[in-house]
């Protein structure tokens, strides 16, 4: 599994988890970098999939933050 994937499978499970709230943000791409040690670029893809999925929404000038759990979808992703 690419490691984008990887890194967005942690903030997704810490979102269903409840662990990252709906309209509060996710870690930045700072501080992914700093807590996974990977590039800023593997942060931005990371997060760009987890948008793709549907969990998330990038605010100009507040950063990406957790949609309301009422506009998840439907089937959560099968998570290994």
């Amino acid at each position: 599994m690419p490691l984008y994937r990887q890194v967005a499978e942690i903030i997704l499970r810490r979102i269903l988890a409840g662990e990252l709230a709906p309209e509060l943000p996710i870690p930045s791409e700072s501080a992914m970098v700093g807590e996974f040690g990977v590039a800023r670029e593997t942060a931005r893809r990371a997060v760009a999939h987890l948008r793709q999925l549907g969990y998330v929404r990038t605010l100009p000038q507040r950063g990406t933050v957790v949609l309301p759990q009422e506009n998840w979808p439907a089937e959560p992703p099968a998570l290994p």
